[in-house]
């Protein structure tokens, strides 16, 4: 009986050995499935960072262009502010040269001729000193009459 029982706890340990040898295995089979996925993981994130690094340069860029575009939209509004400024201080100049003008043209028109629609007739004398006050208000730019 001690043979017979030598030999079932020999079998019994051959056994568990066989069981624990396909374990490991198996274990051995999912630790190269692991390593390859982390290889294929490793990959994957050094093209992620690669990519943020790409995406930082071009915000970065970004920020330089929006800050470049902003001074420069700055400057032309500033710019295109004073020159509409200066062209409607132009304009009123040209309304006033034109009301000016068009005195000076209801004066020098002859007595005979037609009357103008906006003004009674004016006698000779009158029609002079309007021409002389209309000459009298112009006013000078750069040294000269306008």
């Amino acid at each position: 009986m001690s043979h017979l029982l030598g030999i079932v706890i020999e079998s019994l340990v051959a056994a568990l050995l066989l069981l624990t040898i396909g374990y490991c295995m198996l274990l051995n089979t999912r630790l190269k499935r692991l390593k390859a996925d982390e290889h294929s993981l490793k990959a994957t994130i050094a093209e992620l960072i690669t990519a943020t690094e790409i995406a930082e340069r071009a915000i970065g860029g970004l920020k330089h262009t929006v800050r470049d575009v902003n001074e420069n939209l700055g400057s032309q509004l500033t710019a295109a502010t004073q020159m509409s400024a200066n062209l409607k201080q132009q304009l009123a100049e040209c309304d006033g040269v034109i009301h000016r003008l068009t005195r000076i043209a209801i004066a020098a028109r002859p007595a005979s001729g037609p009357a103008p629609v906006a003004e009674p007739k004016v006698s000779a004398a009158k029609a002079v000193a309007a021409a002389a006050q209309a000459f009298s208000e112009r006013r000078r730019a750069d040294g000269l009459a306008a």
